[in-house]
């Protein structure tokens, strides 16, 4: 086991020690046993999933983020993150219902990839949240 922290900006979600993770990394998902090498790895927007110390996995959609592992402890720090059962199901569709609206408009390119960011967020909340 290790010991596992995942914060954002507004709290700290978790903090436990756990048997395994994965965590979409930006060149596809990586997973995290006891005694892994050390590492920093910037996050993607997906899935995280845990296996808690009673073996019970659990699920989260984060934003993006980071990843630092060393010492036998894992630290995820995300953009945003939340445990599935906490999504607010009609907030993400309302989300990507906005998103897809800007993308339709003549916007700045900035402003095209943070609505395009906005939307990969949305579409992962919902897939989660309908994937329990």
């Amino acid at each position: 086991m290790f010991k596992l922290s995942i914060v954002s900006p507004e709290r700290t979600l978790f903090e436990e020690e756990v048997h395994s993770l994965i965590v979409p990394g930006s060149e596809g998902y990586l997973g995290i046993l006891s005694h892994h090498a050390p590492l920093i790895a910037m996050l993607q927007v997906g899935k995280i999933t845990l296996r808690n110390k009673d073996n019970v996995e659990k699920k989260l959609a984060i934003s993006g983020g980071f990843i630092e592992v060393s010492g036998n402890a894992a630290t995820i720090l995300a953009d945003t993150v939340e445990f599935v059962d906490e999504i607010d199901f009609s907030r993400a569709q309302t989300k990507l219902k906005r998103a897809q609206e800007l993308l339709n408009m003549e916007i700045s390119d900035e402003e095209r990839l943070r609505a395009r960011h906005s939307l990969q967020k949305a579409k992962n909340r919902l897939n989660l949240s309908e994937e329990g």
